[in-house]
């Protein structure tokens, strides 16, 4: 991994569960120096995860990045602060302090399909469906946090109950014009959106805020399925390792981390960066 400070931007963008944060305990101690570091170089670091607005937000707060964009729901919305880029781009509504552009579906629409699946016979358990208490007792979040969680608004999680159903579920979603891919707990169905599009669309945004002066080089840091064409979308790819899932499949170049979770992220941003950067 090769990065110049002089002629190039580095942006950051990454999964939240089992990179960022810790994929069993939410910890992110191991990356607060990192971040910190990074805060200090104008590094901004890009939330892109399945996780809701409202957890986002939540997390943007605690990790000192409420200035920077987000990419909620697998790519469903990019939600980037009114005055983070001085010149004028295209966006589909204003919502409090942000410009959103909107490439998902909505989740009404998405949970008519599930419906119907699930009318066909398919044992399914959606996240809407499972109660408060359950959820945290499986997640490990507090009740507070599940009740952030279940404000879906293009993105629908669920749990396919029986393993042979999977193929045909995903033969269904698809012929009806959706996508579905797994998360590290739950399968994901959402419209055309995906975590690449989104982070292609705000890479062209911080190139054009960055001029000819500096080309932005961008990395990324996945776990999951989901992550696959974010991964494909940035100059340097990060797979972080993750024990409580099984290892996506990739056919393209990545670089493994040795490290699971925070540690391996924050390992390689100082690998990247140079040892003693992320400890100035």
């Amino acid at each position: 991994m090769e990065y110049s400070k002089d002629t190039e931007k580095l942006v950051i963008f990454t999964d939240l569960d089992g990179t960022l944060i810790d994929h069993k305990t939410y910890s992110f101690i191991e990356v607060s120096k990192t971040l910190r570091a990074l805060n200090r170089r104008k590094i901004p670091v890009i939330i892109c995860a399945s996780r809701t607005r409202a957890e986002i937000e939540q997390y943007r707060g605690k990790l000192n990045m409420s200035k920077y964009p987000f990419i909620i729901e697998n790519g469903g919305a990019i939600f980037i602060p009114k005055d983070y880029f001085s010149f004028d781009y295209p966006f589909d509504k204003v919502m409090n302090q942000y410009n959103v552009i909107e490439l998902g579906t909505p989740i009404a629409q998405l949970n008519k399909l599930i419906k119907q699946i699930k009318k066909d016979g398919f044992d399914i358990l959606t996240f809407s469906e499972t109660s408060i208490n359950e959820l945290s007792k499986e997640t490990g979040l507090t009740k507070m946090d599940v009740m952030r969680a279940k404000k879906r608004e293009y993105d629908f999680p669920f749990k396919i109950l029986d393993p042979k159903d999977k193929a045909e579920i995903v033969k269904i979603i698809t012929a009806a014009g959706y996508k579905t891919s797994a998360g590290g707990r739950y399968q994901h169905l959402m419209g055309p959106n995906d975590k690449g599009h989104a982070v292609k669309i705000l890479t062209d945004l911080f190139q054009k805020k960055y001029g000819n002066s500096l080309t932005v080089k961008t990395i990324g840091f996945g776990d999951s399925e989901n992550d696959i064409s974010m991964l494909q979308n940035v100059n340097i790819p990060v797979l972080v390792k993750n024990r409580e899932h099984k290892k996506p499949e990739i056919d393209f170049y990545v670089t493994y981390t040795e490290l699971e979770g925070p540690k391996g992220w924050s390992a390689t941003i100082e690998e990247l960066l140079g040892e003693k950067s992320a400890e100035e």
